[in-house]
């Protein structure tokens, strides 16, 4: 019990430090693909609506391959398929460097492109929940499209599309641990480190496992707070 403390201490003699410096890597990696997903999979919603029959496409066959691959196989071919392309174009400039890009940015890009892909069919499905008079009532007031969006159709696609985005958050949280396999140093990897030098495999494995259990279970109780909010604010109007 005491070399079991002594392993999870903060400080020269333990692996505490390096163990918390991985949750803020997990939880921040999380949070800056957000929104990137979330903003991507919300212009392909719209995309797959358009009259454009090219653009209904395009989104149609981004989602269909990001949803279809591993996300897996997705970080490896952008983690190092960006850095070739980008050689690539580099040395057709006349310029010859080498080009390194970051696993933290590339986990963001790979789980960011995987995220959108799903998060796009939350919204559209959300969309297609939304009755066409609420559009026809916000043209009747004399509001523009961008404006109908904004004040009559995104408060109702917010609520409706919230437990779906819960869930995809939820999934987004365990999928960084993907991203130990390129060098960035989150939990899995913090904790797979510790394994190895401290011969503690199943202690510090299972810590990783509580650390994530716990961001899931603080993740449920911030998407339990802002569906009631968001609640609230429609009783009030």
């Amino acid at each position: 019990m005491e070399q079991t403390l002594t392993l999870l201490s903060f400080g020269p003699d333990g692996w505490g430090d390096q163990i918390a410096s991985g949750v803020l890597v997990t939880v921040g990696l999380a949070l800056a693909t957000l929104p990137l997903g979330l903003v991507v999979g919300f212009l392909l919603a719209l995309a797959k609506q358009s009259d454009e029959k090219a653009l209904k496409m395009a989104a149609e066959i981004y989602t269909t391959i990001f949803r279809g691959l591993p996300e897996l196989l997705t970080l490896f071919l952008v983690y190092f398929g960006l850095q070739i392309g980008i050689r690539e174009a580099v040395s057709a400039l006349g310029f010859e460097t080498q080009i390194e890009i970051n696993s933290f940015l590339a986990g963001m890009i790979a789980l960011g492109v995987v995220f959108s892909a799903f998060a796009s069919e939350v919204f559209l499905s959300a969309f297609r929940a939304i009755p066409a008079g609420q559009y026809e009532g916000g043209y009747a007031l004399g509001l523009g499209k961008v404006q109908t969006m904004i004040k009559i159709i995104l408060p109702q696609l917010i609520r409706i599309a919230l437990p779906g985005l819960g869930n995809l958050w939820m999934i987004l949280l365990k999928e960084t641990a993907l991203v130990s396999v390129i060098g960035l140093p989150d939990i899995l990897r913090q904790a797979g480190i510790a394994a190895r030098v401290s011969k503690e495999a199943f202690l510090f494995f299972g810590t990783a496992c509580l650390l994530f259990l716990v961001l899931a279970i603080l993740s449920s109780f911030v998407i339990r707070a802002i569906e009631r909010s968001v609640e609230r604010s429609e009783v009030r109007v």
